[in-house]
């Protein structure tokens, strides 16, 4: 009979760590929420091999801690944290912005950005605030696909993680986002004309409108963590 190798291949790991992430950042897991690995791993339906690497890596982007014989711990996301990642974002999605722009993107590059941008324009017509929130993250996504820089786009995906637990749970303590759907238009017509610095103005002031709604959630409703 054949033993388990003692790593864990990597798609177990990768699937361990998607479906842990997953129910992290939709909440099913709260901020503060506790769990032996055995418990992690019998609710995955795997063995702890895989769990113990994909909590591994979690912790290491700051979604849980990892805390020896006693499993792990999901981490809560307070003002201050926000506060320091939506600079990160800022910084480095205005830096995306000026890559595209720069190689003045055809039309065809372009639709990706303009389809998400309409998704979101119908989303809030039908009052969908997730289904705006899906189309708002696939055009920021789309964005850093086509500025071309992997290690920029896996350094901002990072922290996109550790934001949107407390995006989507302030999603509708938030004023009707009528707004980003302009913002993202003057960004793709920024785009479209090769301009960089236009660009990058137009990212670095979308995101700021959008930090700061966020952190006034927090402070209106004294919210000390989420």
């Amino acid at each position: 009979m054949k033993t388990q190798p003692v790593n864990a291949s990597a798609s177990m790991v990768d699937a361990a760590y998607e479906q842990i992430r997953r129910r992290i950042l939709d909440n099913v897991w709260p901020p503060g929420h506790r769990a032996l690995e055995q418990e992690v791993a019998l609710a995955l339906g795997m063995s702890r091999t895989p769990v113990h690497e994909a909590l591994s890596r979690l912790h290491n982007e700051g979604l849980v801690q990892v805390i020896p014989r006693h499993g792990m711990r999901v981490l809560p996301v307070s003002p201050a944290d926000m506060r320091e990642i939506y600079q990160i974002l800022t910084a480095l999605e205005c830096m995306a912005a000026e890559l595209l722009a720069r190689r003045k993107p055809s039309d065809a590059e372009l639709k990706p950005l303009l389809d998400a941008n309409r998704a979101m324009d119908k989303a809030l017509k039908a009052d969908d605030l997730d289904a705006w929130a899906a189309a708002d993250e696939r055009f920021h996504s789309h964005l850093l696909d086509l500025a071309g820089n992997r290690q920029l786009q896996a350094t901002v995906l990072n922290y996109w993680d550790r934001a949107h637990r407390a995006r989507l749970f302030t999603l509708r303590l938030r004023p009707k986002p009528v707004s980003s759907t302009r913002e993202h238009m003057q960004m793709v017509e920024r785009l479209r004309a090769g301009d960089a610095e236009g660009a990058a103005r137009v990212t670095r002031a979308h995101r700021a409108r959008a930090s700061a709604e966020l952190i006034a959630i927090f402070e209106h409703y004294r919210l000390q963590h989420l």
